[in-house]
């Protein structure tokens, strides 16, 4: 069943106009979305046209799938994600090809179950968008999940408004630091859910126990803990899960500031490629690709 989520007011002019920064969002559990597949061969025979489709079923959707896209060569995959945006740069490379194989302190260097999770948590601005793409997997095992956060967030605010309320109202420390020469840390502490400038509606999720610092709560620590035991119960809920199997020549792309993904433990070698994307280039291109230049400009300038 598709749940649509209503535009909060700060945007609502804007629906005299085609346009909108904030499209009906639809959210997803564990049946996924129908029609959240566009074939590569769409973008050989027109890339605008394919790339418009792709950017506006991430901005509502919250993912999307590529299918046939040729897992030799490489640079394949890495062409369709510059089809979209520059490939973000960070202190893993830009678009990357790894096996499991520790080179990297990170937990996805491993073939250990992964917990549903948002990744840059440690950035002041995290990623916006994300690419995976199975290349090869001999063994068994490494299902994706994916969860829609805002989904979820607005399960915890009707069920427990008081845990919605802290974890959109303490901010916490994160980092990155286990690997050598690197110490990020944000700008600033945020709070798990961040919430837009009406403080209607949640704009971008950061959670991931593994970049998780410090608690900087004197004397309120397990208030947060209770609400995020709770947030945690939630991303957990099989109804919420969608668990599906990569299969090589099929790209996954999804938005980090509100879709949740993760894995399950896997045997064997497996061989993955994929990238990062800002949230500004992307929805610099969705607007272009999918609306006229008169109504993004006017949009972007506020008339």
């Amino acid at each position: 069943m598709f749940r649509q989520y209503s535009l909060p007011p700060l945007f609502r002019h804007y629906q005299a106009s085609s346009l909108t920064d904030i499209p009906r969002l639809e959210y997803f559990g564990a049946e996924g979305h129908r029609d959240s597949s566009v074939e590569y061969g769409e973008f050989v025979k027109n890339e605008t046209r394919a790339v418009g489709r792709l950017t506006d079923t991430i901005r509502r959707k919250g993912f999307a799938l590529v299918t046939g896209v040729p897992t030799e060569p490489v640079e394949t995959t890495k062409d369709l994600l510059e089809m979209i945006a520059p490939i973000r740069q960070t202190h893993y490379g830009g678009f990357y090809v790894f096996t499991p194989d520790l080179n990297v302190a990170d937990t996805a260097y491993t073939n250990e179950a992964l917990p549903s999770h948002t990744d840059n948590t440690y950035f002041s601005e995290p990623s916006g968008i994300q690419c995976f793409h199975l290349l090869s997997h001999e063994g068994v095992g490494g299902e994706s999940t994916l969860v829609d956060g805002f989904y979820a967030a607005q399960t915890l605010r009707k069920e427990s408004p008081d845990s919605f309320n802290t974890l959109a109202n303490f901010r916490l420390s994160c980092h990155a630091s286990g690997n050598e020469g690197i110490a990020i840390s944000p700008d600033k502490l945020y709070p798990v859910l961040e919430l837009d400038s009406d403080q209607n509606a949640v704009h971008r999720i950061r959670w991931n126990k593994s970049d998780r610092a410090v608690l900087p709560l004197p004397g309120n620590e397990m208030e947060w803990y209770k609400a995020a035991r709770k947030f945690d119960e939630i991303l957990q809920r099989e109804e919420l899960v969608y668990q599906f199997q990569l299969k090589p020549g099929t790209v996954l792309l999804f938005d980090n500031w509100r879709v949740l993904h993760g894995r399950t433990e896997f045997t064997g070698k497996r061989k993955i490629c994929g990238g990062y994307l800002s949230r500004d280039d992307f929805i610099s291109r969705w607007r272009y690709t999918n609306y006229k230049k008169r109504e993004v400009l006017k949009q972007v300038i506020g008339e």
